[in-house]
């Protein structure tokens, strides 16, 4: 119940963000635009209109891992997979102004915590959509580099004026094809003469577990 009157409020704010952001004052707004109650939404977001700024972006994500349950992903590379991901993401987004506010919202210091828990989160639902099974240190790793790649597109999407988006896209699969590299570096170095030599002061990272919990932040030691 809490859910429904919570995207309520967002459908309604939605109206009031271009002109005044996720503040105060867009929050009034939703509450009169939308007729819940003024005691009841400040219940259920405590802190008004950074809390509808919250679920505007797990929303998206929400819409997101539905789209990648209907897609056929089998016959995709995995990295095409990644791709198809962060463009469902971010294609079927509503309003391109409504997440530039969110992210200048999120820049600042008292909100940036939660503006990287976001971040974290659509990297983990990107992850656990596409079937990651890995529970160790490469759990982490794995949504540490996604967080990158997804909140480095965001920001040259806000600003891409080209037809369908395509400067960004491009840029997309530029980020990946790095990401890639990576990998294969890294893989090329743990077999290096270096790499064996440095495996048992490293060893310790093999005793990181990804959190039990499905906040998926900030994890535990074994």
């Amino acid at each position: 119940m809490s859910q429904d009157l919570k995207s309520k409020l967002v459908d309604a704010a939605l109206a009031h963000v271009a002109f005044d952001g996720w503040s105060p004052a867009t929050f009034e707004a939703a509450v009169a635009d939308s007729g819940v109650d003024p005691v009841v939404a400040r219940a259920i977001c405590p802190r008004g209109a950074v809390d509808l700024a919250v679920a505007f972006h797990e929303a998206g994500d929400a819409a997101m891992v539905a789209a990648l349950e209907d897609a056929d992903l089998a016959e995709m590379r995995f990295r095409d997979k990644v791709v198809y991901a962060v463009r469902k993401r971010l294609e079927p987004c509503p309003d391109k102004e409504a997440v530039r506010r969110g992210s200048t919202l999120f820049a600042l210091p008292h909100y940036a915590p939660t503006g990287t828990r976001l971040i974290w989160g659509t990297a983990d639902a990107i992850w656990n959509a596409l079937g990651d099974t890995s529970r160790d240190f490469n759990w982490y790793t794995k949504r540490t580099t996604l967080s990158g790649v997804y909140a480095a597109t965001v920001l040259f999407w806000l600003g891409d004026e080209s037809e369908g988006h395509a400067d960004t896209w491009a840029f997309l699969d530029r980020r990946i094809e790095n990401v890639m590299q990576f990998e294969k570096a890294k893989g090329a170095f743990q077999k290096s003469s270096l790499g064996k030599a440095l495996e048992r002061p490293l060893s310790s990272l093999g005793r990181m577990r990804a959190p039990k919990t499905a906040s998926g932040f900030p994890g535990r030691w074994r």
